[in-house]
């Protein structure tokens, strides 16, 4: 049944056919000069007896989750090979249904052997994704300090808040869209920077003229991504880059029609915004601004209760109110 896939076998890549169950059905010549194993040892075995721990568990869930839905999947794996060398090797995993059956195609090379370029796996990818946007949103945030732990939190309820929703709802959310908008949360305030500090931190009511320029915010911000991002064309960046302009374009929009800057409601307001909206408001209720003093967590909680429908996604509250928040 594997015979339309036979000339993959002549790349002159490491390539590896398996079954629906991911058991070695064929190699390549090049496959074997790279792993050390003979044809004869490997065809029957799973295709994960190259695996190793230092591989990150994110990198499986996400090559899960893209074969799952019939699609290619390509990342970085850390394997063994039979001398016990270890080594690296960017794959791509292709899907192929021949008749009723599925097949998979792995083709791969040694990165150790590449002459120019470099290669982070995914954990280094995502504390570099991370690193540059908390680096953005800080720079943005100079002028006040004690913004760093309200943008902190935001970010670290966000995490959970979107996991947890994910599984409640089965969303069936990516691992990739859901750590970019954990990245992403951090920078919802940018555009607050450029507001004067004297409407920023007025110690009390704001007049109607200042309400209206502390209102541009959402897109003072949007405008100052759309600069850095058209420095930055990083293709692995993308995703962070989209989810972010929507959270810091949108997360003043409310449920009902009645937000800012566009009016938007309901599904019209991108996921990643309605999430980080609630987190927003609750942590400027629990928090001292100058504004206002401290309210307690349970009437924090109580008063994002009472706007579910209102002000926010009434799903996402229920998510939210039963969170225990780290």
């Amino acid at each position: 049944m594997i015979e339309p896939l036979r000339p993959f076998l002549q790349l002159s890549d490491a390539v590896v056919i398996t079954d629906c169950r991911h058991v070695i059905l064929e190699v390549n010549a090049a496959y074997q000069r790279v792993t050390g194993y003979n044809r004869e040892e490997v065809i029957g075995r799973a295709a994960g007896l190259l695996r190793t721990k230092h591989t990150p568990l994110r990198s499986f869930q996400k090559m899960k989750e893209s074969l799952s839905r019939g699609k290619a999947w390509s990342g970085i794996f850390v394997n063994r090979k039979k001398s016990n060398d270890i080594w690296h090797s960017s794959i791509t995993i292709t899907p192929f249904l021949i008749g009723d059956q599925t097949y998979y195609v792995g083709v791969f090379r040694e990165l150790e052997q590449l002459n120019e370029g470099v290669y982070i796996d995914e954990d280094g990818k995502d504390r570099l994704q991370g690193a540059l946007l908390k680096m953005l949103a800080m720079s943005c945030e100079i002028r006040d300090p004690g913004i760093e732990q309200h943008l902190m939190r935001v970010q670290r309820w966000t995490e959970q808040l979107v996991y947890a929703h994910n599984q409640r709802c089965g969303l069936k959310l990516t691992t990739d869209y859901m750590q970019a908008i954990t990245h992403a949360s951090i920078l919802h305030d940018i555009g607050k920077s450029g507001i004067p500090e004297g409407i920023l931190y007025k110690p009390g009511p704001l007049a109607s003229y200042e309400r209206m320029i502390i209102n541009t915010h959402p897109q003072i911000g949007a405008d100052i991504l759309a600069k850095v991002t058209g420095e930055m064309n990083e293709s692995w960046l993308a995703q962070d880059w989209a989810t972010a302009h929507n959270i810091i374009l949108h997360h003043h929009e409310k449920w009902n029609g009645t937000g800012y800057p566009y009016g938007l409601a309901k599904e019209q307001i991108p996921l990643e915004a309605r999430i980080v909206t609630v987190l927003d408001v609750y942590d400027a209720l629990v928090s001292r601004r100058p504004y206002k003093d401290m309210w307690t967590e349970n009437d924090a909680l109580a008063y994002v209760v009472s706007e579910a429908g209102i002000s926010f996604d009434p799903d996402i509250v229920e998510t939210f109110a039963g969170l225990q928040l780290e």
